[in-house]
């Protein structure tokens, strides 16, 4: 295929992508990406099996998947990279033929993390940006820029802190929103709204935090509203799971969104995960109810 041709098609894929993901809540299902279609006709974004895609038409590899549960040690290191190990077979060719010519190309990829069976938060652009041999690993950057920064596993301390400032960003966010909204059914613990789109994944303790874990037991699914309200203090969360709203709102007069959103959910129970293993931790609770009681 024409690299210009093979350029529009990723452009194309990755807006669809985008907007699938936009419209779910940050996510993907396995399902919807093995049945994309591009101009009629059928281009699976993941492979049935396999954890890189290479579609014939193409000249260099069109995603990858990291899971941390599957065969191969694919691993976010201290860098803020994604070592990518090397398919099953020969280096030279195969799937490594096709990640070798990203990497000489320069051409971008879809990162997929399956967070859950079944869920894939995408990751794009990514590109490849070193071939290491002596790891058997392609080394993955979530930024253009470090085709350009030298070798990127002796990045200066700066290059470095950017580095893992990116995968914060752009690797663990999304991941733990992924995780909490799927925890949550995609449903807004507070009022039960239902459309991806308007919910976040809310920290109890915040990630600033040195206990501010981004995992599902730290996590609210929350609509904006609910989100803000519960960021500054209008509503809290015992740890018995039920929600207070703070008193000086509840005397407020306005319109229909502050009675019926937010005055209305006093003493309701939030809405727990199928789960028990995904419930909020009820010390995290506490915690966060202390400096909202104060």
């Amino acid at each position: 295929m024409d690299s210009a041709v093979e350029r529009t098609l990723r452009e194309s894929v990755m807006a669809w992508v985008r907007q699938r993901a936009d419209e779910n809540g940050g996510f993907l299902h396995r399902q919807e990406l093995l049945e994309y279609r591009h101009l009629g006709q059928s281009l699976p974004l993941i492979d049935y099996s396999r954890g890189i895609r290479n579609p014939a038409a193409l000249t260099s590899t069109l995603s990858i998947v990291a899971s941390a549960d599957g065969p191969y040690d694919d691993v976010e290191s201290d860098d803020g990279m994604l070592h990518y190990a090397y398919r099953k077979g020969d280096p030279f060719s195969g799937d490594n033929r096709k990640l070798r010519a990203a990497y000489e190309t320069g051409i971008p990829l879809i990162l997929f993390r399956k967070e859950t069976p079944n869920y894939y938060t995408p990751v794009m652009p990514v590109y490849v940006v070193d071939d290491a041999p002596d790891e058997n690993a392609f080394i993955i950057a979530l930024d253009e820029a470090f085709r350009y920064m030298g070798d990127v596993r002796h990045l200066a301390p700066p290059q470095r802190e950017y580095a893992r400032r990116l995968a914060k960003q752009r690797l663990h966010q999304p991941a733990f929103r992924t995780r909490v909204l799927i925890a949550y059914e995609t449903r807004c613990a507070v009022c039960s709204l239902r459309h991806g789109s308007l919910l976040d994944a809310a920290h109890i303790v915040p990630d600033s935090e040195e206990h501010g874990l981004p995992v599902t037991t730290n996590g609210l699914a929350l609509c904006k509203i609910h989100h803000g309200a519960y960021d500054h203090h209008m509503i809290g969360i015992r740890p018995d799971y039920k929600i207070a709203v703070n008193a000086d709102v509840l005397q407020e007069i306005d319109g229909p969104m502050l009675k019926h959103g937010i005055q209305e959910m006093h003493g309701r129970s939030i809405e727990l995960p199928a789960h028990r293993k995904d419930h909020p931790d009820r010390d995290a609770l506490a915690w966060r109810w202390e400096r909202f009681a104060s």
